[in-house]
């Protein structure tokens, strides 16, 4: 599959390094304004996770200082949309326009009816969408789904996600809620969609908090309701604008046991009701490699793939949206 990678900022760098390690794809193109960027220098960017900039060697890919002049390249089959959100849904939808399959990163966008509109663009043009919701593909999380899928903790009763940070200094356009929908938007969007492919879609969502982005705090603790299902909830955010480790890590209750992960000081345990202790073993490669490759999979066979379909990321973004409108009405209950 010939790929064009559209953004060189954290993301993109990210992606462009998990491609190296994936057989069948070939980047053929990459696309940004900064001509120190197009000549592989990402040495500068930065990001919440381990993953580092680097100076990385494009070879015979094309440049291109504008996504449009990408799109027009018949040698790209797939675009990988690595751009600031507020980018995403006109440029997705330009790329689906011109015949391409379409990787964009989260949240899908801002509103629903950007949502939508994607939605129908993939469509019309017969063409594979996906959101990359990369947390669908961590392995802690794709073995814990695994488990309780599998019945392995019985029924469910409680789960709790959690998900921290500090504001980032490294792009200015998501401390501007018009261009990013907020940071704990942008950051929780992660679980509320792993709620979604967990447990579906809730009736409603109550949510507080505190929302100060210049001032690099952004706090949600939310609920998501389930008519006779488990007790989930979702917090975190933004703690601080100066140094603050990035953390996630969740706690599933069942009748039959318990699943606990900490990224920071725990891998995934299982503890069974009577008395026993699991660690689960993990895939060997990591999410962002299988998500691409689920991706390049996707466009081989020209349906999305069956665990992350545009359309399930479109419902994440309602959710988390919901999430936001009851934290600004005071916690009030808010529909799906």
């Amino acid at each position: 599959m010939r790929i064009g990678v559209v953004g060189l900022g954290f993301m993109g760098s990210t992606h462009l390094q998990a491609y190296e390690k994936i057989g069948g794809a070939e980047l053929v193109a990459v696309a940004s304004s900064d001509p120190k960027k197009l000549a592989g220098d990402l040495s500068g960017i930065g990001g919440n996770l381990e993953v580092r900039g680097a100076k990385l060697d494009f070879g015979d890919a094309k440049r291109y200082s504008t996504p449009e002049e990408l799109f027009a390249d018949s040698a790209v089959d797939a675009v990988d949309l690595c751009l600031p959100t507020y980018l995403h849904a006109s440029t997705a939808n330009a790329a689906l326009n011109a015949g391409k399959h379409v990787l964009v990163e989260k949240p899908m966008a801002l509103s629903g009816d950007e949502c939508d509109g994607m939605l129908a663009a993939a469509r019309s043009n017969g063409k594979v969408l996906m959101v990359a919701q990369v947390i669908r593909f961590w392995p802690d999380y794709v073995v814990a789904r695994d488990i309780v899928n599998a019945g392995e903790i019985g029924t469910v009763r409680s789960a709790a996600f959690r998900r921290r940070c500090a504001a980032p200094a490294w792009s200015k356009w998501l401390r501007d809620r018009e261009r990013s929908g907020g940071g704990a938007f942008d950051l929780l969007i992660h679980d509320i969609d792993y709620c979604v492919y967990l447990f579906g879609k809730p009736g409603s969502v109550s949510a507080a908090g505190h929302e100060d982005l210049e001032g690099g705090v952004d706090l949600v603790d939310c609920r998501l309701q389930y008519e006779n299902g488990p007790t989930v909830t979702v917090d975190g955010g933004w703690h601080n604008r100066g140094e603050y480790p990035f953390s996630m890590e969740f706690t599933i209750v069942g009748d039959d046991g318990v699943l606990e992960y900490h990224s920071g000081s725990q891998p995934l345990k299982l503890y069974r009701a009577d008395g026993t202790q699991q660690e689960p073993s993990l895939p060997r490669t990591g999410g962002f490699q299988d998500e691409l490759e689920a991706f390049i999979q996707a466009c081989e066979q020209g349906e999305p793939p069956r665990d992350c379909r545009p359309e399930d990321s479109a419902l994440s973004t309602r959710v988390t949206l919901a999430m936001r409108t009851s934290r600004e009405n005071g916690g009030e209950a808010v529909a799906v």
